[in-house]
């Protein structure tokens, strides 16, 4: 357990970080505001890239990120692995972002196998990058996403505590995940509504909801929270390119597939171009009447793919 010095001492520590990168001098997209870019009448875009796990997987990963970035998104974000796996290539490729891009990067962090401490070294880490929006998750039980969660001893056991901690470090808009399918380890949507209320009252100023394909399910659940907090919601969107991934994906997410999409894309199953096209097509409708219904805007969940989100982005009203 870390004492009142210790603690002060590791607040002063990530504040001076964010000092030393240069305070109001730091470059305009890291001061972004990525709430502001959620309020303007132009819906936002903004993508997801995960960690590579080698040279060829990251050049493909900085040839989709340079592809995207002329369209010049509100944010983009690095999540880390299943299970809280990869911090060290999240915190890695979410630094290079922010120094090496125009883009403003949204840092993922989750309580995953950490203690508070270990919490506080990686903010700042985030921090003497200059990265000052984080998202903040609870995350998945490391080695089984379905098993049972237990918090670290010494750590944090939701993300409302998260975002607490994160914004008792210093100045951050801090961002957090929305399920309108229903959580896996929630009994309904009502108590998910409430979890996301608890958060925006931690100190959370938006959400980024996990891959949507049902567009109902996402406008029932703005509305709920709407009616209680004012809370921009930005919902998540996935072009379809393989089939067997996204069941596996949606499996792990607890994410379910509505029929309507399951058929139209097992009746193409044995053709991967019309797959494709047929998941290009899907996403393209969903997007546009989520924005037609007030969306906020669009978070393309990339796969450190370019083609499929660029195809979407084009077909869309935006």
């Amino acid at each position: 357990m870390l004492g009142p010095q210790s603690l002060r001492r590791e607040r002063w520590t990530t504040l001076t970080a964010m000092a030393h990168y240069g305070g109001g001098g730091r470059p305009a997209h890291l001061v972004a505001s990525i709430p502001a870019s959620l309020a303007q009448p132009r819906p936002s875009i903004s993508f997801e890239f995960f960690p590579p796990k080698d040279d060829a997987s990251e050049a493909q990963l900085w040839t989709a990120i340079r592809d995207l970035e002329r369209l010049r998104p509100a944010f983009v974000s690095v999540t880390y692995g299943a299970g809280g796996t990869t911090q060290d290539r999240t915190v890695r490729v979410t630094g290079r972002i922010a120094d090496e891009t125009t883009l403003t990067p949204l840092a993922h962090l989750t309580c995953v196998g950490a203690s508070k401490r270990a919490v506080r070294q990686v903010v700042g880490a985030y921090a003497a990058s200059g990265v000052r929006n984080i998202l903040a998750l609870r995350g998945d039980p490391p080695g089984n996403v379905r098993g049972q969660w237990t918090p670290h001893p010494e750590g944090l056991d939701h993300a409302d505590q998260l975002v607490a901690l994160i914004r008792g470090l210093g100045d951050f808009t801090v961002g957090v995940a929305a399920f309108p399918d229903v959580h896996p380890d929630s009994p309904d949507l009502g108590h998910d509504v409430d979890v996301l209320v608890r958060k925006a009252d931690a100190g959370a100023s938006f959400a980024v909801t996990q891959m949507v394909f049902d567009a109902d399910s996402y406008l029932r659940f703005r509305d709920l929270v709407a009616a209680r907090r004012d809370l921009p919601i930005t919902p998540g969107l996935m072009p379809v390119t393989n089939l067997k991934q996204i069941q596996r994906m949606s499996e792990l997410m607890g994410t379910p597939l509505p029929p309507a999409v399951i058929e139209r894309l097992e009746a193409v199953k044995d053709d991967p171009a019309a797959v494709r096209a047929v998941g290009v097509e899907i996403a393209t409708e969903i997007g546009q009447r989520m924005l037609d219904e007030g969306a906020p805007g669009l978070h393309f969940i990339t796969m450190n793919r370019s083609t499929a989100t660029l195809e979407v982005y084009e077909n869309l009203s935006l």
